[in-house]
């Protein structure tokens, strides 16, 4: 096995951490490996295939997403497509009604320690100040 296949199995860090152990060494050898390594694609540069390939999986991941708010894609049987619709409708509504829950929940234990706050400060004793008196 060459050893630049040898390389490749490792990736691009491999062919970095080469090139700095070339510099390091000797600079011309560095310099070999920085020409090799653009020179036959290694990384990337100048070769727009890299960002293709990214592109092309964003793109397949955004297209299974897509769907989400929207119609999901069939799946060629049409009573499992109904089913599913029905699913994901009652999930919505639970999730929407459950949310609303909490908002009371929230809203309910905020109006409990305001009323205790009033309470207290109602019975609090009219000596006592909420701001510290300094003493001479």
């Amino acid at each position: 096995m060459p050893i630049a296949a040898r390389i490749d199995e490792f990736g691009k860090p491999a062919w970095i951490a080469l090139m700095i152990f070339g510099f390091w060494a000797w600079w011309p050898l560095g310099l070999a490996i920085l020409a090799f390594t653009i020179g036959s694609g290694r990384m990337g540069c100048w070769n727009h295939n890299g960002m293709n390939r990214w592109q092309d999986k964003m793109d397949r991941v955004r297209s299974k997403v897509d769907w989400w708010g929207t119609t999901p894609p069939s799946s060629g049987n049409r009573a499992f497509d109904d089913y599913r619709a029905d699913t994901l409708r009652r999930l919505e509504e639970e999730q929407r009604e459950f949310k609303e829950f909490l908002q009371r929940l929230r809203f309910a234990k905020d109006r409990a320690e305001f009323d205790q706050f009033m309470a207290e400060r109602r019975n609090r004793p009219a000596g006592d100040a909420s701001q510290p008196q300094s003493q001479p």
